[in-house]
């Protein structure tokens, strides 16, 4: 009986056991190699493009021969100022991308030995970068659409005469809010956060392309879909899951992923990021039947060519 692509060799094409043995310097050019691809690793000034340049080796930098620039493998990315070594920084990317349900930032400091503080905003710097990849994206083809609610849970009260509806808008907690997805059959994921799960409408008139076949449940705000995608499908899902092709299976697929990230690694979720854990699930999602060496070079790639995070930069000093 053939296995799982997940439980095959094909699966582990890296190892933290390689990472380390390999060593900072070998670390250092899987980041000079993934930053600059097109010069096989040989920098390139982020200033003026100029490709001549010195080498300050003791402090792994160089100087523009152009503009006299100085600048570093990591400079004006999202790992600029960087603390960790290059080893760290790999070994960190390869149990993120290892973690198919997520990682808490505990269990992240604990791996590496960094404390909690470090690993949080590390963590926050990949999901960033992952999210940038489809953040302008416009989906095609047949696409699913559907909507779950996450975090807000308001604990009941201890005596029964206490206790109030939870189901009701009065009671619920502020923190609560909707993760939407909108998902290619067999392609990319988008996710939104919001407040509502009816504002999905407006947001697939603008990243899903005209004559796209949409696929919806039967709840009542997805009725205006119709109007804009006249070819929409709908599953009833107290009647059947898939009907005559009509279902939402992938992004319920995507959900199942999503909930066991914050239900059983995160436990909890603030809605001020609850976009970029969302956002790593479907980055997850979507490549998981890459193999795991592919996927860290793949996170690294994104890494490099994204800019310096102005969410994370300083972080724990703007937030005392």
């Amino acid at each position: 009986m053939p296995s799982h692509f997940l439980l095959s060799a094909q699966a582990r094409t890296l190892s933290l056991k390689a990472i380390y043995k390999a060593g900072e310097d070998a670390a250092y050019d899987t980041f000079r190699r993934l930053r600059w691809p097109e010069t096989d690793g040989e920098p390139v000034c982020p200033k003026c493009g100029c490709l001549d340049h010195y080498d300050i080796s003791t402090r792994r930098r160089f100087k523009c021969a152009g503009c006299g620039t100085q600048f570093s493998v990591t400079s004006g990315t999202i790992f600029a100022s960087r603390k960790l070594s290059f080893m760290d920084l790999c070994a960190g990317i390869a149990i993120f991308v290892n973690a198919v349900k997520g990682l808490s930032a505990l269990q992240l400091g604990r791996d590496l030995d960094v404390s909690y503080k470090t690993a949080f905003v590390l963590a926050h710097k990949l999901r960033e970068a992952l999210s940038a990849e489809h953040r302008d994206a416009t989906l095609a083809g047949e696409v699913e659409i559907d909507g779950a609610y996450f975090g807000g849970t308001v604990r009941p009260e201890n005596r029964k005469e206490d206790r109030k509806d939870r189901r009701r808008k009065e009671h619920l907690s502020t923190e609560r809010r909707v993760v939407i997805v909108m998902r290619e059959r067999l392609g990319r994921t988008l996710t939104f956060v919001a407040k509502r799960e009816a504002e999905g409408v407006k947001l697939a008139e603008t990243h899903v392309a005209k004559g796209t076949k949409v696929y919806a449940d039967e709840a009542t705000h997805w009725d205006e879909l119709e109007a804009r995608f006249p070819d929409a499908g709908r599953i009833n899902h107290t009647e059947a899951y898939s009907a005559d092709g009509a279902n939402t299976n992938q992004a319920e697929s995507y959900f199942a992923r999503l909930r066991r990230m914050v239900s059983g690694q995160h436990h909890f979720v603030t809605a001020r990021y609850l976009h970029q854990y969302a956002a790593e699930a479907a980055w997850k999602e979507d490549f998981r039947r890459l193999d795991n060496g592919r996927a860290f070079n793949h996170v690294i790639r994104l890494v490099m060519a994204s800019g310096v995070s102005r969410t994370w930069k300083g972080y724990w000093q703007r937030h005392q």
